[in-house]
């Protein structure tokens, strides 16, 4: 599968699993069936409420540590220095890791000084428990702040993304940081998978609507997406990305879709 390089070498894979709503069992299985599938990136947080049934899954799947690209997310109570640590820590013990592959403070809060989160991220990575690290749901903006208050480069914003949202801010400063993107409900929800044009594009490549619009998304540069997907069949569609490309006839169609 295709990857990203992040500001410290290490890569991310473009396509990973979102789990965000997945719960106890139904968590536990779709992340089993993901990793049987080849998918090797999966991301959580400890506001998702299944670190517990993720962990247990990669510990059943027996994929080698080193091939799996794990990311979770510290939510905004946690936010204080001391909190910060002790969240990474218990989501460690839920995820059965000693580390994960990326760390990322969940949205900002205004109520804590950035400075002081920022700097507790850095800990994390000072120690260890973090490959890498980053922010989920900053604007330019607060990524910019980020960035200058960081020791360790920050590799990623993750964001919600998809084909009819215009994130240019956020994607411009990405790149001219090294840093990646990557889009949570990259196809909308699916409320906008049934305009004319993706379907026109799916049918010319044999591709449903969602796929188009992954690989809209996938074949940018520095962009990575999570879907969520808990059923075989979406599961699978959802790796079959990387045997079509858009054309500039695609492409031309597609960018007129975006807001």
């Amino acid at each position: 599968m295709n990857s990203l390089k992040l500001p410290n070498e290490r890569t991310m894979p473009v396509l990973g699993l979102g789990t965000w709503d997945l719960r106890g069992d139904a968590c536990f299985k779709a992340v089993e069936m993901a990793l049987r599938l080849g998918y090797r990136h999966v991301d959580t947080a400890e506001m998702y409420g299944n670190e517990a049934e993720i962990g247990k899954a990669l510990a059943r799947s027996g994929v080698p540590r080193e091939e799996l690209f794990i990311t979770t997310k510290v939510w905004t109570n946690h936010h204080q220095a001391g909190d910060f640590k002790n969240a990474a820590e218990d989501s460690l013990k839920r995820l059965g890791l000693s580390h994960v592959d990326l760390l990322l403070i969940h949205w900002p809060n205004p109520a804590v000084p950035l400075a002081e989160t920022i700097g507790a991220l850095n800990q994390c990575a000072k120690e260890g428990k973090a490959l890498s690290i980053g922010v989920s749901n900053f604007s330019a903006a607060q990524m910019k702040e980020s960035v200058s208050l960081s020791s360790v480069p920050l590799a990623c914003n993750q964001i919600p993304y998809s084909l009819p949202e215009n994130r240019d801010g956020e994607l411009a400063y990405a790149r001219s940081k090294g840093m990646t993107v990557c889009a949570y409900s990259p196809v909308g929800r699916g409320a906008f998978l049934n305009r004319k044009e993706l379907i026109e594009v799916g049918k010319k490549h044999g591709k449903t609507p969602g796929q188009v619009a992954l690989k809209w998304l996938i074949r940018q540069e520095g962009l990575a997406a999570i879907p969520k997907a808990a059923g075989e069949k979406h599961l699978r569609e959802n790796l079959e990305l990387f045997d079509f490309d858009l054309d500039p006839a695609d492409l031309k169609l597609l960018t007129g879709l975006q807001g």
